[in-house]
């Protein structure tokens, strides 16, 4: 079996790493296109070195989050391999490109973390996952929740439960990025003694939102480690907002060295929904800077609080973050690669 896999930021590395090992275990033939929506040579280092994987066969180096460029060099690399399906991730324009190219083409295609909803439809990510699960073929849930909204919906693919990506990638990695990073020792941080602050959501960078929530990272007491993303820095020097003494910015950090700072971090402050879920899996509290979210699970376990952009909300949150006692398992036990590769491998030629 012949698949074509499409990757386009970060979390997108995380998520597709362990399945790319997972899908060579069971014979299947992966072509990766990486369409440069976001590129971070450390990020690739770790996956392409540490798991043995072969560098992306297309790099479409296009360096933008518009979906037609993307999609026009992603349906290029469908014509030319004929994959018998198309694989794609998670909510940014990278993966509705894959879905419109593959639609494009008629090729199949499979949705990984597919049926989650924020309700928040002014949100482009929400738009992207409900365009993407309307045209998958095989719609793979980290849930119950996920595939029951899927069947309320009246998506028409096939639905399977197998878990979340990112946990497998997360358990892995976590510990080796605590053995091999020394970004602590760095930074002069002691172990759940600061706090970790993302920020990159387009809506939480207009104003008033980013001034309120630079007003609350400005009033916690502890040191705030705050790795910036490129939109938030221009946003920033744009709307001339200043950080306090607390308030440490950062570069973007490697994988490593950021799932070293965030597992040790006392509480986690974040509009990622991404690092939501990881700060769950490293018993981390969170605190999510957005009005709602699609991990609700961990909302509903206590382990992660929805403020907002609301200065007094937040501060309030971040001194009082705790884990609760007992934490339900939660999106899957580590082996959703495991599982969509046998689902992969079972599909009808």
């Amino acid at each position: 079996m012949k698949v074509l896999s499409v990757v386009g930021n970060r979390p997108q590395f995380v998520k597709s790493a362990p399945l790319s090992v997972a899908l060579r275990g069971r014979g299947i033939d992966e072509i990766v296109v990486h369409t440069g929506q976001h590129y971070d040579p450390e990020l690739s280092r770790v996956f392409f070195d540490d798991l043995g994987l072969p560098e992306p066969e297309y790099a479409l180096e296009l360096h933008t989050a518009d979906v037609a460029p993307m999609r026009a060099g992603i349906r290029r690399a469908i014509a030319e391999r004929e994959p018998e399906l198309v694989l794609v991730y998670g909510d940014t324009n990278s993966t509705l490109a894959g879905a419109l190219a593959a639609d494009d083409l008629g090729i199949p295609q499979a949705h990984v973390e597919a049926g989650l909803r924020s309700g928040d439809l002014e949100m482009p990510e929400e738009r992207n996952r409900i365009e993407v699960d309307r045209l998958a073929a095989v719609l793979f849930c980290p849930d119950d929740r996920a595939a029951e909204t899927l069947a309320g919906e009246g998506a028409p693919g096939r639905r399977e439960v197998v878990g979340d990506v990112m946990a497998d990638a997360t358990m892995r990695l976590a510990p080796l990025s605590r053995e091999r990073s020394d970004v602590l020792e760095r930074l002069g941080l002691s172990t759940g003694e600061y706090v970790v602050a993302t920020i990159h959501r387009q809506a939480n960078t207009l104003q008033p939102r980013l001034g309120m929530l630079v007003e609350a990272l400005n009033r916690l007491e502890e040191p705030v480690i705050f790795p910036v993303h490129p939109r938030t820095q221009a946003a920033l020097e744009r709307e001339r907002l200043e950080l306090a003494g607390n308030v440490r910015a950062q570069p973007p950090l490697g994988y490593l060295d950021f799932a070293a700072l965030a597992s040790q971090a006392r509480v986690i402050l974040t509009d990622s929904g991404g690092l939501q879920k990881e700060a769950y899996w490293y018993g981390v509290p969170c605190v999510t800077l957005r009005p709602s979210t699609e991990w609700v699970d961990t909302v509903e376990a206590g382990a992660n609080v929805l403020v907002d952009a609301d200065p007094n909300r937040i501060v309030a949150a971040a001194r009082d973050a705790r884990m609760p006692d007992a934490r339900p398992r939660l999106y899957g036990d580590g082996h959703a690669s495991e599982r969509i590769a046998e689902v992969l491998v079972s599909l009808p030629s």
